[in-house]
């Protein structure tokens, strides 16, 4: 049977702060079995079939949009592509990016026109400082990593009350 829930951190722990996904999905999973860690996803097009039967997936990835470096992002995305996308300060991400070559919205995309799209789709966005080679995290990103973490469980409880 597919889980209901799948969450997704994009990324690289060797890759700095592009590690934000995994660690938030990792530590996810542990917490709370009814969400089941699909990654991590080194690339978002190999989300295409790791997702499949799954009501919700929560995917988690470091961003580039110009925030100040750990601001957490959220876009909630219906089964029409549109959605609502909110900032810890409240405002909607204009320019959010993903650090990989297809990003995220182009591989939703693509899912959503072969209709292997999940639902709904939520993105965790985390911006990050720091993409080079290494593994660590930024001061700003690992102090985001808590508050990530809280968000992707309250999506997934949504789901699955009291899970």
């Amino acid at each position: 049977m597919r889980p209901s829930v799948v969450v997704a951190g994009v990324g690289s722990p060797y890759r700095l702060d592009d590690g934000a996904g995994p660690a938030v999905a990792s530590a996810v999973a542990a917490r709370l079995p009814a969400a089941v860690d699909i990654g991590p996803i080194a690339e978002p097009l190999d989300l295409l079939g790791r997702w499949d039967g799954a009501e919700l997936a929560v995917l988690v990835d470091a961003t580039r949009s110009g925030s100040p470096p750990g601001t957490v992002q959220i876009i909630d995305l219906d089964r029409s592509g549109t959605g609502a996308g909110t900032g810890t300060g409240g405002r909607a991400p204009s320019g959010t990016t993903s650090t990989h070559g297809v990003g995220l919205a182009g591989a939703i995309r693509l899912a959503r026109a072969l209709e292997e799209a999940p639902p709904r789709i939520v993105v965790v966005g985390i911006e990050g400082e720091r993409f080079g080679d290494g593994e660590g995290l930024s001061p700003a990103v690992r102090a985001s990593v808590a508050e990530a973490v809280r968000l992707v469980l309250s999506f997934v409880e949504e789901v699955h009350p009291c899970a």
